[in-house]
């Protein structure tokens, strides 16, 4: 049984599996570059490693260095998080060959979902809906020849890609050749592969994926949906569970797919199958994430399951316990992704030193962060600071309880996606659940201007004072309400900060 693990990551997610070993009396190993000297996650674990410089190309990915903090410390097991090397099918071998427990699925099953095409056909093969497209495709000609075939509109996409790298949608025949151009060259910088595919764009669509897991024995299971509609630049912002879109006879549709898909790879572990969603209900596989999702905890808290200890337990070689005729939704939980950025100058990256930071508490909050006040966010990772989730019986009182969180959480010393995250919360798309991936370039004069729509204190100022003045003369105004009371003055008295 495992007795140590090794977590290969850093900030949040090193902090979140550290956790679940802590309970299970395992003990945890940080690693840490030249920047995370000070974090959180290395002053929270049992022990800790230098792995070099703060780049990550040097440190967080270089496979050696990682296995050689694990042979130094005698860990048996190796946690890999998200991001990083969690779906380096090298990685997953290299632990094998050591001797070392990678926590998560083979590297059979992560080199197949891994490759855009190689997963497309493994999907075909087991029956899972897929969007009409190609194989993989590396002469142009040939590509062309093929978004003709299929129709415009078109998304050219990299087969070895990933968080919206390398990918292209085309609309018009005059952009073909230089999207498939911008497509390759954008895929050959960021993966070293310029192949690419082509899929029949699907307008409007919404992001629903559903967790997996399953175990050595052959058993899979899914613990339902999560809607991940709310995009910017085809990364996640805001997710949530249950989907407002789903219907119960469509979940369990795919739900059934996702375990399908999973079995198709021998699947071991936690993982997720993502689909995109047309406006009638029409679904397609659109890739699997063989690895912790950054959203996991709403889950986590929707279903009552703790998803690392699953991942341990599986990586033990034990048999699930959880039977999917009895897993259940209970409530609503909503997820923001709090960035180190500032929204109002085009999500640029905000590193800095934390000066202060209060956290939101409270009934059905839960925060999974890493910083603190004095701490300095690097420049040279991701600059997601925590993630931020509540939980409560109805959608709208878990938005309710979002804002309030939100409206709870202070930092300064950077600019942060709070108050972003916050009209998120407040625009009536979102608050219907009448929304898609489209939501934020739909909204995006309220999102990104919010100047233009919100009430500034002169201007509440100059309304009191004139509604003053007409009191003090007497004035009546010409409409007046229903108790006869003075419109303008109900008017002002009522004024406030919120939008709605």
């Amino acid at each position: 049984m495992i007795k140590k693990v090794l977590i290969a990551n850093r900030g949040e997610i090193a902090l979140r599996v550290m956790r679940s070993c802590r309970e299970m009396g395992i003990t945890s190993v940080a690693v840490f570059s030249e920047s995370d000297r000070r974090s959180m996650h290395v002053r929270y674990a049992d022990e800790a490693y230098f792995i070099g410089p703060s780049p990550s190309a040097e440190s967080y990915l270089v496979i050696d260095k990682i296995i050689d903090a694990a042979k130094q410390s005698g860990a048996d097991a190796i946690h890999p998080g998200y991001g990083f090397l969690s779906e380096n099918a090298e990685f997953a071998d290299r632990c094998k060959k050591e001797g070392i427990i990678f926590i998560g699925p083979s590297s059979y099953a992560i080199k197949t979902m891994g490759d855009k095409i190689t997963a497309r056909k493994t999907m075909v093969d087991a029956g899972v809906p897929v969007v009409p497209g190609s194989e993989m495709i590396t002469d142009e000609k040939d590509a062309i020849k093929k978004i003709k075939e299929i129709g415009l509109p078109v998304m050219v996409k990299a087969t070895a890609g990933g968080g919206g790298k390398g990918m292209r949608l085309v609309t018009k025949e005059k952009d073909i050749v230089s999207s498939l151009r911008a497509a390759q060259s954008e895929a050959r910088a960021a993966f070293g592969n310029d192949a690419i595919y082509i899929e029949k764009y699907i307008k409007s669509p919404h992001h629903i994926e559903f967790q997996i897991l399953g175990d050595t024995h052959g058993n899979v299971i899914h613990l339902f949906e999560r809607e991940c509609s709310v995009q910017r630049r085809h990364q996640k912002v805001v997710e949530e569970t249950p989907s407002p879109l789903m219907t119960p006879e469509v979940r369990k549709e795919m739900g059934d797919f996702a375990v399908a898909a999973a079995k198709a790879v021998n699947y071991s572990g936690a993982g997720t199958i993502e689909f995109i969603v047309d406006e009638k209900l029409n679904y397609y596989f659109l890739e699997m994430n063989t690895r912790l999702q950054v959203e996991h905890p709403i889950t986590e808290r929707v279903v009552g399951v703790d998803l690392v200890k699953q991942q341990i337990n599986i990586a033990n070689g034990l048999e699930l316990e959880l039977k999917q005729d009895e897993l259940r939704q209970y409530g609503h939980a909503i997820e923001c992704r709090i960035y180190a950025e500032d929204p109002e100058n085009n999500f640029m990256p905000s590193p800095g030193v934390i000066r202060h930071i209060t956290e939101p508490l409270g009934l059905g909050v839960r925060h999974d962060g890493y910083v603190y006040e004095g701490f300095e966010i690097p420049i040279y990772y991701d600059p997601l600071i925590s993630k931020l989730i509540v939980w409560a019986g109805t959608r709208e009182e878990a938005i309710a309880r979002m804002k309030r969180a939100l409206y709870a959480y202070k930092i300064t010393g950077v600019k942060t996606s709070i108050p972003f995250l916050n009209r998120i919360m407040e625009t009536a798309d979102f608050v219907k659940g009448k929304y898609n991936t489209n939501f934020i370039e739909k909204n995006s004069e309220f999102l990104m201007f919010p100047d233009k729509h919100e009430v500034k204190v002169e201007d509440v100022a100059i309304i009191a004072a004139y509604v003053d003045y007409l009191d003090r003369l007497n004035l009546q105004a010409d409409v007046h309400s229903k108790n006869g009371q003075n419109s303008w003055k109900n008017c002002g008295r009522r004024l406030s900060f919120n939008r709605f």
